[in-house]
């Protein structure tokens, strides 16, 4: 940054205003100033590590169309929430996931020419992160739009290829390479241990497999894969769980908790007050303390004095607090609390992310989790119960039910009263985490759900699944398809 700033001040300096419109793409720019040393990669995939962040705190794609959130006070909700979506309204451009993959891509071209020969760990461990990162902006895209372009070469002018759309398979095929050479970059450091998590804000070992696990049942499920996906996703939780994490005791601390000192988070997302003044999704679902005037337990709501700190706009829905048919389950107080009033309750607010109470004020600072071990547990019952081996699923199951404090599963012992089961599960102990509609469509896909009967406001539409592309993209790329089924 102190050489972009300082070519910036050189052009101010000695330019004429007519010559600095002349100034090459930013891309050549970055080519000039940066990959000169071995000093220049490290801070090169940190700042890849705000596209993620920017993806992983928007709720539009992973929680929206879901069936997690009603209006509170102040709706914010786009078409995605009614279902409404078509080419003109609510199409997607995808560039910031591209800008992600963008940087992974020159990055990776540009450290072919560096040895490190001081530090050798230090250039496997920048590959494998950035390997990772664009298996993540790849496997985000995936789920989103159903297949997208694959582009793997670094861009350094102005001459962009268009890549045409490629196949869900294609896009899958190289989400699950480059997690394979993430994972080879890993191994083959020096120091290299499973339990080691230098940081949860960046990917490990650990993180990488939670991912592959990820990808693989989405493989499986969506994409009509066999049992051989099925046992290497069983097999990548294994993998995981000999990373040394364990579930927190006390449900209050799965978000309570920052990663760092999280023994159950593998990946997280940093918030902090000064670090990032607009807070992550979480505000959206903080009330403002004047709409809780007259409830008797306001003080037991986590509410703001100022509302740009809270918008009061998201409560759970009357479907999702269903799925909490254990009034013993220790994970209510830290997921929704119902506001109290002589006449009864009005709204139930959300508790899941209630930001840090600070001398000003409350903020929504909370990290924000990509990935835990409960996730990971409930990732294996899926896949052992779509292998129709009952036994195991049944005890990953009851692993995230003993630390709910609820009854240990005593249904039906079949693939359809498990997946059920299971996804019900995930509707509890990961709501609001932003995972929400991905796991509807990969139930729907297995035929756990028709998700056009059991999403609210998809009930007698058609609309697809995967997104719409933006008229621009399509404008941008004569080579690019529109979404099947718009």
């Amino acid at each position: 940054m102190k050489k972009i700033c300082c070519y910036i001040l050189v052009l101010t300096l000695f330019t004429a205003c007519d010559k600095i419109l002349e100034v090459e793409p930013q891309s050549q720019i970055t080519d000039q100033v940066f990959f000169h040393s071995e000093g220049d990669f490290e801070p090169n995939v940190t700042g890849i590590y705000s596209v993620m962040r920017s993806i992983a705190n928007n709720v539009t794609y992973g929680m929206e169309r879901g069936e997690e959130l009603i209006s509170a006070t102040n709706s914010r909700f786009t078409v995605a929430w009614s279902q409404t979506l078509s080419p003109s309204n609510g199409a997607v451009n995808y560039s910031e996931w591209y800008r992600g993959i963008g940087h992974c891509n020159l990055l990776l071209d540009k450290i072919k020419g560096f040895e490190f020969a001081a530090t050798p760990d230090l250039k496997k461990k920048i590959v494998g992160e950035t390997y990772a990162l664009r298996a993540y902006f790849y496997f985000h895209l995936l789920r989103v739009f159903g297949s997208v372009p694959i582009v793997l070469e670094a861009i350094t002018d102005e001459n962009v290829i268009q890549h045409k759309r490629s196949t869900d398979q294609e896009v899958m095929a190289q989400i699950l390479s480059d997690l394979d050479a993430a994972i080879a970059q890993f191994t083959a450091m020096s120091n290299f241990s499973k339990t080691t998590y230098a940081s949860k804000y960046r990917f490990s070992y650990g993180s990488v497999m939670a991912m592959k696990a990820d990808a693989l049942l989405w493989k499986a499920r969506v994409q009509g894969g066999g049992e051989g996906d099925l046992q290497a996703a069983v097999n990548a939780v294994t993998e995981v769980e000999s990373t040394g994490l364990t579930l927190n005791a006390d449900f209050s601390k799965v978000t309570g908790n920052r990663a760092s000192a999280n023994s159950e988070v593998l990946l997280a997302a940093y918030y902090s007050k000064d670090e990032t003044p607009g807070g992550n999704y979480g505000k959206n679902a903080l009330p403002f303390k004047d709409v809780l005037e007259g409830a008797t337990n306001k003080e037991q709501i986590p509410y703001v004095k100022n509302s740009t700190n809270g918008q009061g706009a998201y409560q759970i829905s009357p479907l999702s607090k269903s799925l909490f048919k254990y009034p013993a389950d220790k994970r209510i107080p830290f997921t929704w609390i119902a506001d109290m009033y002589p006449a009864g309750p009005k709204i139930s607010w959300i508790t899941k992310y209630p930001g840090t109470v600070y001398a000003d004020d409350r903020y929504s600072d909370n990290d924000i989790i990509v990935y835990r071990l409960a996730d990971l547990y409930l990732m294996k019952a899926e896949a052992y119960a779509a292998l129709a081996d009952f036994v195991n699923s049944k005890k990953y199951l009851d692993l995230v039910r003993q630390r709910a404090g609820i009854d240990l599963y005593t249904g039906e012992m079949s693939t359809a009263a498990m997946e059920k089961e299971i996804l019900d599960e995930r509707g509890r102990e990961l709501f609001f985490e932003n995972k929400r509609w991905f796991d509807l469509v990969r139930f729907h896909k297995g035929g756990t759900i028709d998700v056009y009967k059991y999403v609210p406001n998809l009930k007698g539409k058609t609309t697809p699944l995967f997104w719409p592309v933006n008229t621009t993209v399509l404008a941008n790329n004569p080579n690019m398809t529109q979404t099947e089924g718009y």
